[in-house]
This record gives structure tokens, C-alpha cells and sequence, in this order.
């Protein structure tokens, strides 16, 4: 990528201590620019001179707007409930997406910020239907139709963030200009989130089938593509390029629609595990993370545990869902560059994972179905029936 005017300014990273974050931080610092990482958690690694920390929570309007003072574009990336039993907290996940977006635009518009690339999701348009080849022009879902409340507020985020483009800036004759991308599953070496839950799985033998039809297709993007992606889109913002990034929304992947269990199997494989054979119905995988979430609705407060799958994990693996990059490409400039699972099987060998035991996983993962099945009816049996007051 050429040198452009991003060099040299000043951007604020939200949640850039996480994975992505970091990895945008670090691309940025190679070109020259400034970075300022605000983020509740702090780096783990030493920052390299011209990179800043600034520890704060976006909820808090008083420190996002100490850490949007003199900079000149934000990338605002932080955000809360994505996977596992985070999706089902709904008062964080409402207090950080929603409160923690309009503190971050308000900051902008008082600190006199001109730009501003939000990272958003997929699910803004994705509810468990069909989408082949999708594009731009899909509507946003109803907000009652969403299975879960990260997918509701990351949508009323970058609601927020489209409207908020054009806003006057407090003391100067400049507008705010937003973009919004909606990015595929991330991966890459290292990554935090997803990766290490799935590769705890294939060890503890959990991953000993698959669900789903085999001709579903979804979409992942790998961090240094979604890198390029906001990095073009920053620019793009920008007078030199016309503003033509202003007020848009773009789906970014690595554009190569595959089965979800398919992707993974040089993973499986590279570690040493066998690739499942049994596939089960999706509707009973459906049915089971139901009741999961049943039980820590009920128990989490005392107990939170790690849901094995919640519902819209279930529909983001097993329904096809998948979205053309030609607005990207036209607008943006972005041409994903090819990336596949082998560095990331060789970063988690490095770490000594690999198969170190034979125990079926299987067969207790079932009992453990029949068991979860027989509390809810243990449960379901002491609440009254209809009628019955």
C-alpha cells in the first residue's frame, strides 16, 4: 500500500489492545502514523515508540474524550458480547455497543475528530436465514428478529454511526465522516478469541462430529485482510479520495464462501486429531444450545460457565451466509490476499498443543445432552401451568 496522508496522523484505537486492534496498530506504526490504543485491558507485549496506552473504558464519556483529544482519525473497534456466555450478559453488552458507541461520536464531534471507521459485524443484516451472495443493498434486520442481543446492539451501533455522518464539528467548519465495515469470522496466528475454544474442543474430543448440511457456506476474513480493509477505508474518508467512503457500510471476507467444518479441518488434521465422520441435525444442535442457555439463565448468577454453543453460533457455523466484496473492490480499492490455516496450526504446535490422548470425548458430550434435557424437564415441572392460578 502506497504512502498516503494517512502518514504521520494521529489515530485512536477503541479496544486496541485486543487482537485486531493491536494488529491495525502495529500496520499503522510501520507507516509512520501515531497510534493511541484505549482500552480497559492493558498491552501485553512493549509498545514500540510513537505507539501510546491510554487505559479506559468507553462507557466513560470523561476518558473517551481525554483519549479523542488531537486526533485525526478513530477506528472504533471495541465491543462486548461476540461468543460464549459474554453473549448473554445484555445489560454489559447494551452499556458498551450502544452507550460506549454514541460516547465515542459524541467525542468526535466535540474534539473536532473528521473521521471515524467503525468495525461492525455480518450480523447486522444475519439472523439464521439464507444470504447467498449478499450485498450492500440488504436491509438491516429487524431488531426484534435478532437471536441474540450482540447482533441488536452492534446494529443500533452502526445505525448510530451512519447517521452521525455529516455532523457538524463543534469550532470548525468540517463534518464528521463515518463508515461502517461488517468483517467475516477473524482468524490468523495468535488470534484470542475463537481459535484456542476451538482447538480446546478438538482435545477434549468435543469436536467428534459435525451438524449442519455439508453444502453450507460461510465466509472468515483474515486479520491482515481486515487490516487492509480499515485502512483503506480510513483513506477513503479522506478529501484526496473524495469522501467516497462516507456514510457506507461494506461486508469484508477473504471472498472464498466454504463449509464451516471444511475450514477447519486443516486444523483438525494438522494437530494430529482425525476429522469427524458423524453428522448430526442441526435442529438438535439448535435445541441443545437452547437449553444451555436455559440453564445458565437460571444458574449463571451463581455459576458462569462456558456455554458449549449458544443459538447464533449454531446459525453462524451451520446456515449459509456469505456476501460479495464488489462494493469493497470498486470503492475501497480492497483485494484480499491468500491465507490459509497452516500458520495458525503452526503457531498453536509451537505452544505444544497437539494430540497427546486418545479418550472418546463423544459418547460423555451425549450424556451430558441427556442430562442438561433432564434438568430443564427437572425445572420446566415446577412452573405453574397456564390456567392453573
Amino acid at each position: 500500500m502506497e504512502s498516503t496522508q494517512m502518514d504521520k496522523k494521529v489515530f485512536l484505537l477503541t479496544g486496541g489492545c485486543g487482537y485486531f486492534g493491536f494488529r491495525l496498530a502495529s500496520a499503522l506504526h510501520k507507516r509512520g502514523a501515531r497510534t493511541v490504543l484505549f482500552d480497559a485491558v492493558r498491552p501485553s507485549q512493549e509498545l514500540p515508540e510513537g505507539m501510546v496506552f491510554m487505559q479506559g473504558d468507553i462507557r466513560d464519556y470523561a476518558q473517551v474524550e481525554k483519549a479523542a483529544l488531537g486526533v485525526d482519525c478513530v477506528f472504533h473497534i471495541a465491543s462486548y458480547g461476540m461468543s460464549g456466555r459474554e453473549q448473554l450478559n445484555r445489560h454489559l453488552i447494551e452499556a458498551v455497543n450502544v452507550q460506549g458507541t454514541k460516547n465515542i461520536l459524541r467525542a468526535c464531534v466535540e474534539n473536532g475528530v473528521p473521521r471515524l471507521v467503525y468495525t461492525s459485524t455480518f450480523n447486522v443484516v444475519f439472523g439464521g436465514q439464507v444470504i447467498e451472495n449478499g450485498d450492500e443493498s440488504l436491509p438491516y434486520l429487524p431488531l426484534h428478529l435478532h437471536p441474540d442481543h450482540y447482533s441488536r446492539t452492534k446494529s443500533l451501533a452502526e445505525m448510530a454511526v451512519l447517521k452521525a455522518n455529516g455532523t457538524a464539528l463543534t469550532g470548525s467548519s468540517e463534518v464528521l465522516r463515518t463508515c461502517a465495515l461488517r468483517p467475516a469470522g477473524i482468524y490468523g496466528p495468535g488470534e484470542q478469541r475463537h481459535l484456542p475454544r476451538i482447538v480446546s474442543y478438538i482435545e477434549k474430543r468435543i469436536f467428534s462430529f459435525v451438524y449442519g448440511s455439508p453444502s453450507s457456506l460461510v465466509e472468515f476474513v483474515h486479520v491482515d485482510n481486515l487490516v487492509s480493509a480499515h485502512m483503506l477505508a480510513a483513506e477513503a474518508l479522506t478529501a484526496e479520495k473524495q469522501h467516497r467512503s462516507a456514510g457506507q457500510a461494506y461486508f469484508i471476507s477473504d471472498g472464498k464462501p466454504v463449509n464451516n467444518f471444511e475450514f477447519f479441518r486443516p486444523l483438525v488434521e494438522g494437530l494430529g486429531y482425525p476429522f469427524p465422520k458423524l453428522r448430526l441435525p442441526i435442529s438438535l444442535i439448535y435445541l441443545f444450545a437452547f437449553l444451555t442457555e436455559m440453564i445458565h439463565h437460571i444458574i449463571g448468577p451463581l455459576y458462569n460457565f462456558q456455554p458449549l454453543l449458544t443459538r447464533t453460533e449454531v446459525y453462524k457455523t451451520g446456515v449459509t451466509h456469505y456476501f460479495s466484496m464488489a462494493k469493497a473492490r470498486k470503492e475501497l480499492g480492497y483485494e484480499p490476499q491468500e491465507h490459509n490455516l497452516q500458520e495458525v496450526v503452526q503457531w498453536f504446535k509451537s505452544r505444544g498443543h497437539g494430540r497427546r490422548c486418545q479418550s472418546p470425548f463423544f459418547w460423555r458430550f451425549m450424556l451430558n445432552i441427556l442430562f442438561v434435557s433432564a434438568f430443564i424437564a427437572v425445572v420446566l415441572s415446577f412452573l405453574p401451568v397456564a390456567g392453573s392460578w
